[in-house]
């Protein structure tokens, strides 16, 4: 997996994110990957992983 995934991806903003720019995480979803990143730091680095992770991770935090 590679950042490089993501060239073309469409980036949003998580609508559970609170507050203004200063706590909002990003995702982009729609390639071979998924990427994750601080909203406030785009370029301070992209967490990547595979859609299966994603997918278990969202199941995960809708458990809760």
């Amino acid at each position: 997996m590679s950042y490089d995934e993501l060239s073309g991806a469409v980036w949003r903003k998580s609508s559970w994110s609170s507050g203004g720019e200063s706590t909002c995480v990003e995702v982009a979803l729609g390639a071979p990957v998924v990427g994750i990143r601080d909203t406030k730091d785009r370029d301070g680095g992209t967490l990547v992983v595979t859609p299966a992770t994603w997918s278990a991770f969202r199941a995960c935090v809708a458990a809760k």
